[in-house]
């Protein structure tokens, strides 16, 4: 449990992170990811609202993964291995700049890593008597 625990709280500053600079620094990030802003720019705003709280909720398991393991298949293989495919289908079918390969490449290891914990903790639990 303790590798979960460590994926949970990189999780945890990874989203809140990213959340955050979505939130306040939206048309700085739509420069350097060359990309136009969204309009209107309220879909932004709610992606980092979004961001922040799916950061804040890593909290939990961060501490207690055991108890919050629902939260981490959801929002670690679920949503964060969704969100990999989904960059790199754009990628792939839009033509959208290769800095989003980034979100991908991160969003994907950290879904494989929370996959990698989970699977290995059950295997582990049912060791036990």
């Amino acid at each position: 449990m303790k590798f979960l625990s460590v994926v949970a709280g990189i999780s945890f500053f990874y989203d809140l992170a990213i959340g955050i600079v979505m939130l306040t620094a939206t048309g700085l990030l739509a420069t350097v990811f060359h990309v136009a802003l969204p309009s209107p720019i309220l879909f932004a705003k709610l992606l980092g609202i979004f961001l922040i709280c799916v950061g804040l909720g890593y909290a939990a398991p961060w501490r207690d993964p055991a108890t919050h393991r629902m939260y981490l298949w959801i929002f670690g293989p679920v949503l964060k291995g969704a969100g990999a495919i989904a960059f790199i289908t754009d990628y792939v079918v839009n033509a959208s700049p290769s800095s989003f390969l980034l979100f991908a490449a991160s969003d994907g290891a950290l879904a494989l890593l929370t996959l990698w914990g989970l699977l290995r903790s059950s295997a582990g639990s049912a060791d036990r008597p």
